[in-house]
């Protein structure tokens, strides 16, 4: 059962499809880019704090980019088997 109309005029086509396909990647790459833009903030205003928030969703970040290349090795080796 689909959420979202085909031609919907809240949620475009691109975006419907990048979430419905492409959802893990998607949210791994925004843990991935936000934990850069605290980084970026944390050198530019000098704050330890931020810079430690930045190294958590870095390692948040490669956790489950990991956990997700496990998930299509196992899911290729199933196919094949």
């Amino acid at each position: 059962m689909r959420i979202w109309k085909k031609n919907s005029i809240i949620l475009p086509e691109w975006r419907r499809r990048l979430l419905e396909n492409h959802l893990l990647i998607t949210l791994i790459l925004f843990e991935l880019i936000l934990s850069v833009v605290f980084l970026i903030i944390s050198y530019l205003i000098g704050k330890i704090y931020l810079r430690g928030i930045a190294v958590g969703l870095i390692i948040a970040g490669l956790t489950s980019l990991v956990a997700y290349l496990f998930q299509i090795m196992a899911m290729k080796r199933k196919i094949n088997n």
